[in-house]
């Protein structure tokens, strides 16, 4: 029987969120009813108020999310009601030719539950990321599910399932920071942050943040930076350069996504070294670098996507190193809101007054 609850809704572009009823049918096969007990507010989810994504009106937002499962759906084997879970937006298929190649984290063909929430008036919503988690209430396919601990803070660990992924992902699936390594990370974020942190993680001797502000300066060197630049101030390939011997780093993180950042990056990288974006560009961007030295450099541009994470694989694992206290989730919850205090925690986010707001259901 389908289930009224409340959620956060975005009926149309720019205008202010919405706490309304919406509606939650029971699971079908391969789908999975969830009990939202956190989800962090991304910038992924203002992205969708302003038509930034598509124009499939009216959202339900909120996607970094963790809860406990309440109810299955028929072929649904490994999940039960009681599961505490972190949400994901790659419910990878098995089949694709990805899947297939033993690369499950390239899946071309991810999935989201077939049915549709609804508004009380049978209005279709198109959940954020297939997800739609600023609600006491959501139904997603049951592979975007991952079990976790259940011994763990539901507002640090939901966080994996974007930004902080996306970052740690960044650095060490695409990026393959390792010990020893320099790093330097532009734009100090959320996103950026977590790849801060992953480098931290993995051992890297020596992590470069660059921002143009103070207050996300100080974040970095809370996550593990071991010396920070302020692009305002300085020129950030040249101050990268002279904080490693003149070389350059070996891995760039340009977390931004702007031609300018990009560009920084892949001339502050060491010769054969790497590029990543996880940065999120706009459709109207391009980019102009001089072929001769995007071959005569050498090393390896990449984008990374999601941090190129396998869910199943990488959750738990990070969540084990949180529980250890050897990777500090808590450090991305800047706050703690109720649902209809999105609004606002948009706001700040703007304003770049928090890594991460977090509703607590």
């Amino acid at each position: 029987m389908s289930q009224r609850v409340r959620g956060v809704v975005a009926r149309a572009v720019g205008q202010p969120v919405e706490l309304t009823t919406i509606v939650v049918p029971d699971p079908g096969p391969g789908e999975a009813v969830v009990a939202v007990r956190t989800c962090g507010v991304c910038h992924t989810d203002l992205h969708y108020r302003e038509g930034g994504i598509n124009d499939d009106f009216p959202f339900l937002l909120g996607h970094e999310a963790a809860g406990v499962v309440e109810a299955v759906g028929e072929g649904v084997t490994d999940l039960r009601a009681g599961d505490f879970v972190v949400l994901n937006w790659r419910a990878v298929c098995g089949r694709c030719r990805a899947c297939l190649r033993g690369r499950p984290q390239y899946c071309f063909d991810t999935h989201n539950a077939e049915q549709k929430m609804t508004l009380e008036d049978g209005t279709e919503l198109s959940p954020a990321l297939g997800i739609g988690a600023f609600a006491d209430k959501t139904l997603v396919a049951a592979g975007q599910c991952t079990k976790v601990d259940p011994q763990a803070s539901p507002a640090a660990v939901g966080l994996l399932g974007c930004g902080v992924m996306a970052g740690i992902g960044a650095a060490v699936n695409t990026g393959g920071v390792t010990r020893g390594d320099s790093v330097a990370v532009i734009g100090c974020g959320g996103v950026g942050n977590a790849a801060i942190a992953g480098a931290s993680l993995v051992g890297a001797h020596r992590i470069i943040a660059v921002d143009v502000e103070e207050r996300k300066l100080r974040w970095a060197r809370g996550f593990g930076a071991h010396h920070t630049v302020n692009a305002a101030e300085t020129d950030p390939v040249q101050a990268i350069r002279d904080l490693t011997g003149g070389f350059g780093a070996d891995v760039v993180i340009d977390a931004v996504g702007t031609p300018r950042t990009y560009e920084q990056a892949f001339y502050a990288r060491d010769l054969a070294g790497t590029v990543v974006l996880v940065g999120v560009p706009t459709p109207d961007m391009r980019l102009d670098l001089p072929l001769l030295d995007v071959f005569g450099r050498g090393g390896a541009l990449k984008s990374s996507w999601y941090g190129d994470c396998l869910p199943s694989r990488d959750f738990p694992v990070l969540v084990d190193l949180y529980l250890q206290g050897r990777l500090d989730l808590d450090g991305f919850v800047s706050e703690r809101i109720a649902l209809d205090e999105v609004e606002e925690a948009f706001a700040r986010m703007e304003r770049g007054e928090v890594l991460r707001s977090v509703v607590v259901l």
